[in-house]
C-alpha cells in the first residue's frame, strides 16, 4: 500500500528526475527510476483521486461549445427535432439507439460515456 508520504516522496524525486534528465540528457537508469517514480504516483491518485466517467449531457454540451452549435443545429445535425433535444436535456425524455449512435458518429462521443 502507498501512504500519504511515498506519494509526497515520489513527487519530489519526480520533479528532481525531471530536471537531471533536462540537464544531462537520455540515461537508461534515470528512466527506470522515472518510470518507476510515476508508476506509484499513479497508483496512488487512482485510488485516492479516481477520475470518473463524465455525464453525456456535460459531454454534449462541450461538443455543442466546440462545435458552436445551438440546441436547434444540434438537433438538425442529429436528425431530430429540436423538442426532443430540449426534453433530453431537461430530463424528460431518454435517449433512442438511433439517437445514441447518431452522438457517437457525428459528435464523437465516446460508446462507454453514451452507454453508462
Amino acid at each position: 500500500m502507498i501512504t500519504d508520504k511515498d506519494y509526497i516522496e515520489a513527487n519530489l524525486r519526480l520533479e528532481k528526475l525531471l530536471k537531471i534528465l533536462d540537464d544531462e540528457g537520455e540515461n537508461e537508469a534515470l528512466n527506470n527510476e522515472l518510470i518507476l517514480v510515476s508508476d506509484i504516483i499513479e497508483a496512488y491518485e487512482e485510488k485516492h483521486h479516481p477520475i470518473g466517467m463524465p455525464k453525456l449531457m456535460d459531454v454534449i454540451e462541450l461538443r455543442m461549445f466546440e462545435m458552436k452549435l445551438k440546441q436547434k443545429d444540434l438537433a438538425v445535425l442529429l436528425g431530430t427535432s429540436a423538442s426532443r433535444i430540449s426534453e433530453i436535456f431537461k430530463g424528460k425524455r431518454d435517449i433512442t439507439l438511433s439517437l445514441a449512435r447518431s452522438l457517437h458518429k457525428k459528435l464523437n462521443i465516446d460508446s462507454d460515456i453514451i452507454l453508462q
